[in-house]
């Protein structure tokens, strides 16, 4: 399909004027309203930027395997304790703390440089059957990683209850890639998700290379996230790919997607995307805007139930949408409420 196109057979309009005439005008107009809705996106996930506290650089590792899971963890916490000792000898203490909290976690990686990059495992990742990956939207760093961290806190607590005897479960916060701020002309396009689709799909490839064997990955992604998410998918090995508060993923339909996970896709009543319009146009070379709506019929996707949630309560403990999502992880699909 053509970006930034209407549907449908060219025509004439009332004053016998070619249709072809005026699409230029309604491209160009559907093409801003397409990066003002898209910007909007990200602004109610945001707060301000974060301090460009200076860091360490990261660790140097090969890639995590089962034997040497402690040491990687061991080697990105002391990476984190020196980059809040650098932060903190600079004056940035907020920076600081986040990241000492961070030096006592499980970390999978670890970036302390500019908004800096995090991967944090929660539960037992070496002997996981059930392993949900968190892709978290615009405007998340280190300075705001506790908010994204409380969603992958919330749903490991409730696969941690739900999980059947015998079935072990993890969670991996991943903030693997550079986010788009609130104000940039990136949260309007798909630029950071093609950049950050390599990182994630090398993500995948080595959460597969230590859990459990045959455990089935889920990939969570919220918002942005979900555009992430949709530039990896393809050929990308996850048993199942949910769509959170989606402003679109820049195709058509699930099938466009070409990935052999169950594409999933939910909003709840109170997400203010609802109200956006799916859009996408071609303005001064670069496409803007997501496209069609993931929740839809004509895109494809199993719609879920998600109550009445806005667009930052999806991992609501006690929310419908987080009991979906944990139904989805464990592979309880038949349990899942439309």
């Amino acid at each position: 399909m053509e970006q930034g196109r209407e549907r449908g057979t060219p025509g004439t309009g009332p004053d016998g004027t070619e249709a072809t005439a005026r699409r230029p005008a309604g491209r160009l107009r559907r093409g801003l309203l397409a990066a003002l809705v898209a910007a909007a996106v990200a602004v109610p996930l945001a707060g301000a930027a974060g301090p460009q506290a200076p860091a360490p650089p990261p660790a140097r590792l090969a890639p995590p395997a089962v034997a040497g899971l402690d040491a990687t963890y061991a080697a990105h916490r002391a990476n984190a304790a020196e980059a809040a000792r650098t932060a903190a000898d600079h004056g940035y203490r907020d920076r600081a703390a986040t990241e000492r909290a961070l030096a006592a976690r499980q970390l999978l990686y670890f970036d302390g440089r500019g908004a800096g990059l995090v991967t944090e495992v929660l539960g037992d990742l070496a002997h996981a059957d059930r392993v949900a990956v968190l892709v978290p939207g615009s405007d998340t760093g280190i300075d705001t990683y506790d908010r994204f961290r409380a969603t992958a806190v919330a749903l490991h607590q409730r696969l941690t209850r739900e999980a059947p005897t015998g079935v072990r479960t993890a969670v991996v916060a991943w903030l693997g890639y550079e986010t788009p701020g609130t104000v940039s002309p990136s949260v309007a396009t798909t630029g950071r998700a093609e950049e950050a689709a390599p990182e994630l799909r090398a993500l995948v490839s080595d959460v597969r290379s230590v859990a459990a064997p045959r455990a089935r990955v889920s990939l969570l992604c919220h918002s942005y996230g979900s555009v992430v998410c949709a530039r990896a998918a393809a050929g990308l090995d996850v048993d199942d790919l949910v769509l959170l508060g989606s402003p679109g993923t820049g195709a058509d339909t699930a099938a466009d997607l070409r990935t052999r996970a169950r594409v999933w896709a939910t909003r709840g009543a109170g997400d203010w995307v609802g109200h956006v319009p799916h859009l996408d146009a071609t303005l001064f070379g670069t496409t803007v805007g997501f496209g069609t709506d993931p929740v839809s019929e004509g895109y494809g996707a199993r719609v879920f139930a998600a109550g009445d949630g806005g667009h930052s309560d999806y991992f609501a403990p006690g929310s419908p949408s987080l009991a979906n999502l944990t139904r989805i992880v464990l592979g309880h699909t038949q349990e899942v409420t439309r």
